[in-house]
């Protein structure tokens, strides 16, 4: 297995869980997601994008990053590119830290879907803003340890046929959901959250709590 950090723009919050996940993987930052490495106190190995976002006051450690440019007039985001990047060296799994929020509604629905697609590639993708993640669902069933009373949803990006969701305030029995419903939005876990699921394909969405931050 050879996990990935990807540094994208969005928002984030430094935790101690995110710095556990993101020790002893391979980090690549996306224009102005280098951000996210002052923060985490790390150095990552490549920088990429088209470098029209990136930040004041950076330290001379970061700044020296190797870079990959590409053009401002592309047709992808920067942060579609240090995936691709990624992948090409040999990336099995990846952590998007900033992949919500940042102003840009557009962004973050792009990374919710391209983290989608990736799974149905068979490659594992986490998202997350230290205080929120989210997770691909596909068919088949995925258990999660998250603390007691963790507010999540489950955001459907197609009919879900065959859900069933365990551990969680209002449990579900294989029920079929139509795209667009609310009715898997707002639950809370009770124990060990295990999510099935039939045919489509969804986001889990986890609020983690504030407590976590550093």
């Amino acid at each position: 297995m050879t996990s990935f950090t990807l540094l994208l723009g969005g928002d984030f919050v430094p935790t101690s869980a995110i710095r556990r996940r993101v020790a002893g993987t391979r980090v690549i930052a996306a224009d102005g997601g280098m951000r996210h490495a002052q923060a985490l106190g790390i150095v990552p190995e490549l920088w990429v994008g088209d470098f029209d976002s990136v930040p004041d006051d950076l330290p001379e450690s970061l700044l020296s990053v190797p870079r990959q440019s590409f053009a401002r007039d592309k047709d992808k985001t920067d942060g579609e590119l240090a995936v691709e990047v990624a992948l090409t060296n040999g990336a099995t799994s990846l952590l998007m830290v900033g992949a919500f929020g940042g102003g840009r509604s557009d962004h973050e629905f792009l990374h919710l879907s391209m983290a989608l697609r990736l799974a149905t590639q068979g490659i594992p993708v986490m998202l997350t803003s230290g205080l929120q993640e989210g997770v691909p669902l596909l068919p088949g069933r995925a258990e999660f340890d998250y603390p007691e009373d963790t507010l999540f949803s489950i955001i459907a990006f197609s009919e879900l046929s065959g859900l069933s969701v365990a551990g969680a305030k209002w449990p579900l029995d294989r029920v079929e959901v139509e795209f667009g419903s609310s009715l898997t939005l707002s639950n809370e876990t009770r124990g060990r959250l295990s999510i099935s699921l039939g045919s489509g394909r969804a986001m889990l969405i986890a609020h983690l709590n504030e407590q976590e931050r550093d």
